[in-house]
């Protein structure tokens, strides 16, 4: 305990120039130590009450009004991670986040699909950029909050209101991964795949992004997707899984779970070019299929793309 303690303040020390008054700082520690804290139930009132607040007004000050810069902490956090998880072995993950909201003033919300919440809601749609180690280790190194282009974009009066910068444009989620990706890269952050699911892996200027800058990955694609085989013959993904010999599949593990070891059938299936293979992953279960398209450039083995493949 007495480490974590020493460990905490210490990180609090490094973060503590990024906020200008006294109140700030305090307000900022007592929010981290909320946020950490084993309360079962995290919001305003809570990290509050956990503080010692009466009530979570000052808190709420702190976080919608309090001149800091969340870009520059953020910047402390990446470096912090780095410090202590880097790993030229490790895989960015990018993962579309959604949070539930009930009112129509918080920045982006609209009703919208969230694959978090499993249905169209109403919601906030943020773009995440995840850190994994060979360990399975996980940070959050980068986000970026999705902008509607009818709804917030086109509505300048709305954006004012609710003080987004009148010089932000709208950019698609995956456009969103590559600035991620972008600003990863000018820091210096080690890793060796990328990985994501279908909405970034069906996207063509994602992946030629990827193979532009030579980045392995291993992304999700819908079963519909088209293969051309070393013969010249396409196919839909679903169509060849189902004339794969029972020899082809290989039970492999792609991590652990909270119920274990993350066992499935797998197999791996050539394409026309000698560095774009599919990855098909059976259920044991149910026989459910999923597909993944690679970029795998250095010829990577199987087991290390079914690692990739499961490391969202």
């Amino acid at each position: 305990m007495d480490l974590w303690e020493s460990g905490l303040e210490s990180l609090l020390a490094r973060i503590s120039p990024l906020f200008y008054r006294v109140e700030s700082k305090r307000h900022a520690a007592s929010y981290i130590r909320g946020v950490l804290s084993p309360l079962e139930r995290k919001n305003g009132w809570t990290i509050a009450e956990h503080a010692g607040e009466a009530e979570p007004k000052a808190l709420q000050r702190f976080l919608n009004l309090s001149p800091w810069d969340a870009d520059a902490l953020l910047g402390v956090n990446r470096e912090y991670a780095m410090e202590h998880l880097a790993s030229p072995e490790a895989i960015l993950v990018a993962d579309p986040t959604g949070f539930a909201k009930k009112g129509t003033h918080s920045v982006g919300v609209q009703r919208q699909y969230s694959g978090t919440l499993g249905r169209i809601d109403n919601c906030q749609i943020a773009t995440l950029l995840a850190y994994v180690t060979p360990g399975r280790d996980r940070v959050l190194l980068d986000r970026r909050l999705y902008l509607p282009r009818e709804s917030w974009l086109g509505d300048r009066e709305r954006c004012q209101a609710a003080g987004v910068p009148p010089e932000v444009g709208f950019k698609t989620r995956p456009e969103q991964v590559q600035e991620m990706i972008e600003a990863a890269q000018a820091a210096g952050v080690p890793f060796a795949w990328f990985t994501a699911d279908e909405e970034f892996g069906q996207n063509p200027g994602l992946c030629d992004f990827l193979r532009t800058r030579q980045i392995p990955y291993v992304m999700a694609v819908p079963k519909n997707t088209h293969l051309t085989d070393p013969t010249g013959k396409t196919l839909p993904l679903d169509a060849l899984a189902k004339r794969l010999s029972p020899n082809s599949w290989q039970h492999r593990s792609c991590g652990i779970g909270s119920k274990g070891f993350r066992v499935y059938d797998w197999a791996l299936i050539n394409s026309d070019h000698p560095d774009h293979p599919y990855l098909i992953r059976r259920s044991i279960n149910d026989k459910e299929l999923a597909f993944y398209r690679c970029y795998n450039p250095r010829h990577a083995g199987f087991s290390e793309l079914v690692g990739v493949a499961g490391a969202r």
